[in-house]
């Protein structure tokens, strides 16, 4: 879960599914923001010493673009842009870290998912939408748990022996 294309591509069907929930005049303005932020960060290196940081940063970043779906009124354009930008930040950010810029290229169609999506909550069926969120939501807490338990090497017995 540390670096690749998982982490990007979580990101990514994050911000798709919650732009299954915004009006359709705000997916141009947000897909542009996440391709500029995308370039701008990605060219920007990140500290390495900071990888712990921004690898957190990035689970936290997937759990509250997934849980933008349960807004009541759907995502207003400007909170659909906001959060492009975030999630370019953060995939930037990650890639920079741990990977390569390919990886970018890899991850993005992901964010495609946000067509189905906004024809499901079209059709007041957005129930689907919002059970794959809330998937999304559980595998980035899992991540985000996983970089804080401690390791135990495969040479020395844990709790189990």
């Amino acid at each position: 879960m540390r670096g690749g294309v998982l982490p990007p591509a979580l990101l990514f069907v994050a911000l798709g599914l919650a732009l299954g929930f915004a009006p359709r005049r705000a997916w141009l303005t947000s897909l542009l923001a996440l391709l500029m932020t995308l370039a701008a960060f990605t060219l920007v290196p990140a500290p390495p010493g900071l990888a712990d940081a921004v690898f957190a940063g990035c689970w936290v970043s997937v759990i509250a673009t997934a849980a933008s779906v349960h807004l009541v009124r759907g995502l207003p354009p400007w909170a659909a842009v906001v959060i492009s930008v975030n999630v370019g930040v953060w995939a930037g950010a990650v890639v920079s870290v741990s990977g390569s810029r390919l990886d970018l290229l890899k991850a993005l169609p992901c964010v495609s998912i946000f067509l189905p999506a906004s024809w499901l909550v079209a059709r007041r069926a957005s129930i689907p939408v919002k059970v794959v969120s809330s998937w999304v939501i559980a595998i980035a807490a899992l991540a985000a748990m996983l970089q804080l338990l401690p390791v135990t090497p495969g040479y020395l017995p844990d709790h189990l022996e």
